[in-house]
């Protein structure tokens, strides 16, 4: 019998020895079935700003066993974090980043799985006059004249990176006293814009699910240049062969199944009155 116990410690011993010994050569954990079983999603604000993920993730989870750890940062923030293996997929809203990440061989399988609209907002008193501007630029050079205040996110994101651009087609640089930078996700820039009686470039979604808590309008809105397409992408594996890419391709067909897309859809119906986002035919 104490033979018999000795050859199942030794036993132990060997393995953990040999898993101490992968990990010295290949920097790896002997995590097994857990590191098969989690992704780690790096994606924007507005997706869990929204609450979308918390109706989204369970479902995944319970279909397919894998756990998902989130991280909700800025889209130039979350592709920057899989540039350093730090996501297994990504979820974003800037559709020239999502290119360069691709093109610089980090990305491969995107698709995009759903789309909003960006939203100029402020405060009803509109003391910059832009209200019903039908081009959003023309509505950044009315406010940059007034010198009424902006908030900006400043933080990289798709939302920041479509300002920006918005702001090239205006012709314009802005800065002074009049523009704020938040440095934040959405939700909190729009916060800080209430706070300060101002205008700010939204994603719709975000608006919407806020709304309750401000007195901030929608002021401009259906211009072309304001649709916002999400895409999701797997990261990798051959510049970056730890990740867990079958996890992730897992994830990035459950996002485009016609279950998950009818999810999406209606997201946002019952309680805001109007879906959050909308799907591809």
């Amino acid at each position: 019998m104490r033979e018999t116990r000795w050859i199942v410690h030794a036993r132990r011993r060997s393995l953990i020895a040999g898993c101490w010994l992968l990990m010295a050569a290949y920097g790896l954990g002997c995590v097994g079935k857990a590191q098969a079983d989690q992704i780690t999603l790096a994606t924007t604000t507005s997706t869990q700003d929204t609450g979308l993920l918390d109706a989204l993730v369970p479902v995944f989870t319970k279909q397919t066993g894998i756990e998902v750890k989130v991280i909700a940062v800025g889209t130039g923030q979350a592709l920057a974090l899989a540039r350093r293996g730090d996501a297994d997929v990504v979820l974003v809203h800037s559709r020239k980043a999502e290119d360069q990440f691709v093109a610089d061989g980090f990305g491969v399988n995107r698709h995009e799985v759903m789309y909003n609209d960006f939203v100029l907002v402020g405060p009803s008193s509109d003391s910059a006059r832009v209200k019903g501007e039908r081009s959003a630029a023309q509505a950044l050079a009315k406010i940059a004249q007034a010198k009424a205040t902006f908030v900006s996110r400043g933080d990289d994101s798709g939302t920041h990176q479509k300002e920006q651009e918005l702001w090239q087609t205006a012709k314009l640089k802005p800065g002074g006293d009049w523009y704020l930078s938040a440095g934040s996700g959405m939700a909190e820039t729009l916060r800080l814009a209430d706070e300060k009686n101002g205008y700010t470039l939204s994603d719709r979604s975000t608006f919407l699910s806020q709304r309750k808590r401000l007195r901030l309008v929608v002021l401009v809105e259906g211009d072309k240049a304001l649709l916002n397409p999400y895409g999701v992408m797997a990261v990798n594996p051959q510049k970056l062969p730890h990740v867990n890419h079958g996890a992730a391709l897992k994830f990035v067909s459950f996002l485009r199944s016609p279950e998950t897309q009818k999810l999406i859809s209606e997201f946002g119906k019952d309680r805001y009155g109007q879906p959050l986002f909308s799907v591809y035919p």
